[in-house]
């Protein structure tokens, strides 16, 4: 038995061709040799080479619709900014275990290694621990969710003086270790919003103690993110049918006492406020199923009031 590990085909065929399907796409979206270069960290001369179709590769992952669809989306990311390479390459991982699941690599596995043909070969698929898949989707939305608040335009003026964070918990959760959150939380200098570090676990106070809250109650809000308390904002929420729930700044517990306002209720709003007390900063939680949704109804908020 001739022993070939499937990465050897990722870094062989599977990397040269998405390769050049990216330096085509970016030279089409309008960026130079150089700046395709960068992104892809290749040369210029190879750059060169991917743009005239001498780049080589291998039909079937440029036939395949799903590399086709990633390929595009990854390059719209880059092109415009909204993704950087942590981005890209987050994407081209998770195509390639899609791939090595009945898809291109792993009919290339069987070409190379005929002995796995009529197994029902799972090898690349059966080690991926959906434990490790739940905390990667988890740090992505609120990847997602941090790139959202930073590109509203009127963002600046809601993030409090104590700043902004996103957060989103993994199901189940037990504690902060179990919520993803950007370390340091999001602020404005200058009007521009700075996001210091990627979202981790754990790393937030704050907001994981709202979204546990939160979650203890409806296990299906899982995000959260805080803006400053403005009566402009919470009166754009009630324009769209939402009906803010205002809870005390000043106490003890305040994971409890959120849960005992939720209770109250009868279900976690998708706002809730406190108009601040000695020493604390009015604040306003906006809650989602996933941080992503949280931040888009804060753009949603925000563009409702104007």
């Amino acid at each position: 038995m001739s022993l070939v590990l499937p990465s050897e085909l990722v870094v062989d065929r599977f990397l040269p061709t998405v390769r050049a399907m990216l330096a085509t796409r970016l030279a089409d979206r309008g960026l130079t040799q150089q700046e395709v270069a960068a992104e892809l960290g290749v040369t210029q001369a190879a750059v060169s080479k991917y743009v005239a179709g001498e780049g080589g590769g291998d039909d079937r992952f440029r036939d395949d619709p799903e590399t086709a669809a990633t390929v595009d989306r990854i390059a719209d990311g880059l092109a415009s900014g909204e993704m950087d390479g942590y981005d890209a390459l987050a994407e081209l991982l998770s195509l390639v275990r899609s791939l090595e699941d009945r898809g291109p690599i792993c009919e290339l596995h069987e070409e190379v290694m005929p002995e796995l043909r009529g197994l029902g070969c799972d090898l690349c698929v059966r080690g991926l621990d959906p434990d490790i898949r739940a905390e990667r989707d988890v740090l992505a939305n609120v990847r997602t969710a941090a790139r959202t608040l930073a590109a509203i335009p009127a963002m600046a003026e809601a993030i409090p003086n104590v700043g902004t964070n996103v957060g989103m918990c993994l199901p189940n959760p037990d504690d902060e270790t179990d919520v993803a959150a950007v370390p340091g939380r999001i602020y404005a200098m200058g009007g521009r919003i700075e996001i210091p570090a990627n979202p981790e676990f754990g790393a937030s106070k704050h907001v994981a103690t709202a979204v546990l809250a939160a979650n203890g109650v409806d296990p299906a809000v899982r995000g959260a993110t805080n803006i400053a308390t403005d009566d402009d904002l919470l009166a754009a929420a009630e324009s769209m049918g939402i009906d803010p729930l205002e809870f005390d700044a000043d106490y003890e517990d305040r994971a409890d006492h959120l849960r005992t306002r939720f209770e109250e209720r009868g279900t976690v709003p998708r706002i809730t406020y406190h108009r601040g007390a000695f020493g604390i900063e009015p604040a306003t939680y906006v809650f989602g199923p996933t941080a992503a949704d949280a931040a888009e109804l804060v753009e949603e908020l925000l563009e409702a009031a104007g």
